[in-house]
C-alpha cells in the first residue's frame, strides 16, 4: 500500500503514528518533501475521479490510499482492511482535532 500525505497535516500524522506503533509495511510518500512527491501526487488528483468531491469543497484529499490493486480511498479503516489489519481503534488516534471555537471547524 502506498499512502500520500504530509507531516503538516492531522490526519496523516495519526496515521503515521498508527503505523509506527502496529508496525505494518506501507509507503509514505510526504507530498511536501520534494516537487517530484507533489507532481506524483497532483497528476493522481487532478485526473481521477476519486478526488471530484474532494475538489468540490476545496480539499486536498491527503492521506491517500492506493492498493497495489490501483484502488484508492480516503477511508483509514478500508484501507487497514486491506492490509489485514483492524480498523482504528479510539484509543490509537494521536492527536485529537482541536475543539471548535473561533473560526469555526472545517
Amino acid at each position: 500500500m502506498k499512502v500520500y500525505g504530509t507531516h503538516i497535516c492531522i490526519d496523516c500524522r495519526n496515521y503515521q503514528a498508527l503505523q509506527a506503533r502496529r508496525g505494518f509495511a506501507a509507503d509514505f510518500v510526504d507530498i511536501t518533501e520534494n516537487t517530484a512527491n507533489l507532481k506524483e501526487f497532483l497528476a493522481l488528483r487532478d485526473h481521477d475521479p476519486v478526488f471530484a468531491p474532494v475538489r468540490e469543497r476545496g480539499g486536498i484529499g491527503i492521506p491517500l490510499f492506493v492498493n497495489e490493486d490501483g484502488r484508492k480511498t480516503f477511508d483509514v479503516d478500508e484501507a487497514l482492511g486491506w492490509i489485514g489489519q483492524p480498523p482504528v481503534q479510539p484509543e490509537e488516534i494521536a492527536e485529537q482535532r482541536p475543539a471548535c471555537g473561533v473560526g469555526g471547524c472545517r
